[in-house]
């Protein structure tokens, strides 16, 4: 392989949503360097970071009926005993909730938590106060999937924060999905929340880096029997 070829290797794909700002970056960049040359470089390392922002690498998923992959890059802020927003129908007893919340450094392509099918997606506008705070998630704009699978209905929020103004969303109701593919993005800083069937035991603790599609956040089957990988 040859150097650039081994170079190009470890540079991650950057996703289609990123186009459109990645340019407009690129673009004010050159104006800042006619204009005055400092402004410039530090217009070049605005777009070096946009780039990143929307960078799309391959993960490697572990497959298994019952295993729960972190949706998104980040830290885990919170985990908690709560009733799940209504507009979830996952009943009014408390679930375990594993909040995750991703900075302006993380990747922010958002994968499905487990393999199953789209029962409803929910839009709900709101504020756009601190993604770290818990009132983020009744009070700030978000987007609502359940994923239903044979070891239970999963609920996921997409909850845009302090930076973020607009949630993306790949999937439509009905659709199966796979565990750790792909179903939304976030721009520019956020938080994830996931509601675990009653019972679940979280796998993970308060202040770890998740990888999404690649940490394990639950696993209902316990063991680790059977289970294989899948990159995407």
């Amino acid at each position: 392989m040859s150097i650039v070829n081994s170079i190009r290797a470890q540079i991650p794909p950057i996703h289609t949503e990123g186009y459109p700002f990645i340019g407009a970056f690129a673009l004010a960049t050159l104006i800042l360097f006619w204009i005055w040359s400092p402004l410039g470089w530090i217009g070049l390392a605005l777009t070096v970071w946009c780039a990143l922002f929307f960078r799309n690498p391959v993960r490697v998923t572990p497959v298994r009926d019952g295993i729960v992959v972190a949706p998104a890059d980040g830290r885990v802020s919170m985990i908690v005993q709560l009733i799940p927003p209504p507009e979830l129908g996952l009943g009014d007893k408390p679930l375990p909730r594993i909040s995750i919340f991703m900075s302006v450094f993380n990747c922010h392509v958002n994968r499905a938590p487990i393999a199953g099918r789209i029962e409803r997606i929910i839009y709900s506008p709101g504020k756009f106060i601190n993604a770290e705070l818990d009132k983020a998630s009744e009070d700030n704009e978000r987007n609502s999937l359940v994923i239903s699978s044979p070891a239970g209905q999963i609920g996921v929020i997409q909850i845009a924060g302090l930076v973020a103004r607009r949630i993306v969303s790949f999937v439509r109701e009905g659709q199966s999905v796979a565990a750790g593919e792909r179903f939304g993005l976030i721009r520019f800083g956020s938080r994830l929340d996931v509601y675990l069937p009653e019972g679940a035991k979280p796998l993970v603790s308060e202040g770890q880096t998740s990888i999404a599609g690649e940490t394990v956040l639950a696993d209902f089957s316990l063991g680790d029997g059977g289970r294989t990988y899948r990159a995407d």
